[in-house]
């Protein structure tokens, strides 16, 4: 049976962030399945109810509270050294932590870059008056470059912490950032050029992205809420 560790954090427990990336680098070479709980989301409140966690950051290993603190890369490999060797290739699924994501992250710069080259484009070649061959690719760089860009990179990072369920990752995340690019740059081409077979393609591309995020989402949408009485559990923890 795989080995669970359960890191319990918060957004405003910065010493959390370095507890995290200590656990990812140790998952990264053990087998063990490795998760990020928020102690204001459900699952992380469930367990501090159930083990009294009064500090955080704190590491709870097969149900059982192992580590109140920041570990040190020794200590953290020490708790899970029963654990076997991780094999090659990444997990399907893992719950997302506090920082972003590699696609998260790439996802939100590559928003940025297409706002930027959008708003150029109508600041420089004399705004939305007229009927310019090029502003309705600008426009469409707007909508899917920036707009799903948005959408895809924050949603792929926030929904999974809100109900505290794991997400596919991997391979299919970093497709469905290559199927936006290839979507955004076909769609605005093939506007630009006035070719309609271009912009077709483009727009299978889209929906070849937004049919992988939605199956990568199933995991999150089919997580259960659990219930705990004790919801006042997580006031024990200070604010800010």
């Amino acid at each position: 049976m795989t080995m669970r560790v359960q890191l319990l954090t918060s957004e405003w427990c910065a010493p959390c962030r370095d507890a995290e990336e200590v656990w990812r680098a140790v998952a990264g070479r053990r087998d063990i399945a490795f998760e990020v709980l928020d102690v204001a989301q459900p699952e992380g409140r469930s367990i501090v109810s159930r083990l009294g966690v009064r500090t955080i950051p704190s590491t709870v290993i097969d149900g059982a509270l192992s580590h109140i603190g920041v570990p040190s890369p020794s200590e953290a490999a020490a708790l899970v050294a029963a654990a076997p060797e991780r094999s090659a290739g990444p997990a399907t699924e893992h719950y997302v932590g506090m920082s972003l994501e590699a696609t998260s992250a790439w996802s939100v710069a590559s928003a940025v870059c297409y706002l930027a080259l959008a708003g150029a484009a109508l600041v420089f070649g004399g705004g939305l008056d007229g009927d310019p061959p090029w502003r309705t690719a600008a426009l469409h760089v707007y909508g899917m470059g920036f707009v799903a860009f948005v959408v895809l990179g924050l949603g792929e990072h926030l929904l999974p912490r809100f109900t505290g369920a794991p997400i596919r990752g991997g391979a299919s995340a970093w497709w469905q950032f290559g199927l936006v690019h290839a979507a955004t740059l076909l769609i605005a081409a093939g506007a630009l050029a006035g070719a309609r077979s271009v912009e077709a393609a483009g727009g299978g591309a889209g929906l070849g992205a937004f049919a992988l995020f939605a199956w990568r989402l199933l995991p999150v949408l089919r997580a259960r809420p659990q219930t705990n009485p004790d919801a006042a559990a997580t006031n024990a923890f200070p604010g800010p």
